[in-house]
């Protein structure tokens, strides 16, 4: 039985993005013909946490709605380099708790995080999505693996735009940032473009 998992933001003890969180676990259930689903903020409930500060929810389920939970401190990280790894076949449409194909791409790059490429496209991290500046706007890649909560809430607000980000034009982009639903749109976490270290024409390019 396949399991799944939802990563939530809990933050002096108030639930993030808690809809967008439900519409895609009641999305699962769906597509794998359940009519039944879990109810998150239920879940949250009941576990009676009472701790300030940022945690990160994490909820493993099946489609048997046998739920896990674990509350756990959360601290935004820092990663000092990024290296581009393609991967054509690669399938992350719901959100698997399964991840050895994710581990085993970070295990042979030489860079603290990856940024996979997938027919010529920019995709995601191994843990996150993405966010890349040109000029004052800020742009997420349509080529997205999942579609994340963070994402859809900076899309619904317009802070954020859609554009086809590829090999050929990441470097027209001058800084990035990763997001997902612990990390937010944050003007303290934005990395220069060379972060990168295997952008398109350097000699490290794609040398796996």
């Amino acid at each position: 039985m396949s399991q799944f998992i939802e990563s939530i933001k809990v933050e002096d003890q108030e639930i993030f993005l808690s809809d967008l969180h439900q519409k895609r676990v009641n999305q699962t259930f769906s597509h794998f013909g359940k009519e039944d689903s879990i109810d998150l903020v239920k879940i949250y409930k009941n576990l009676h946490h009472d701790e300030d500060g940022l945690f990160k929810l994490r909820v493993s389920y099946d489609l048997d709605k046998r739920v896990r939970t674990q509350m756990i401190p959360y601290a935004i990280p820092e990663i000092h380099d990024f290296q581009l790894v393609e991967n054509n076949s690669f399938d992350y449409s719901f959100k698997f708790e399964d991840r050895k194909e994710l581990d085993k791409m970070k295990m042979k790059s030489k860079a603290e995080e990856i940024i996979i490429i997938k027919n010529n496209h920019i995709t995601d991290t191994s843990f996150s999505n993405l966010l890349f500046l040109k000029g004052k706007e800020w742009f997420t890649p349509s080529t997205y693996l999942l579609n994340g909560v963070q994402r859809q809430h900076l899309l619904k607000q317009k802070k954020i735009k859609e554009a086809e980000i590829t090999l050929q034009n990441i470097k027209q982009f001058t800084h990035f940032q990763i997001i997902n639903a612990l990390n937010d749109f944050d003007d303290m976490f934005i990395y220069p473009i060379d972060r990168i270290m295997n952008l398109p024409g350097n000699e490290e390019y794609l040398d796996l």
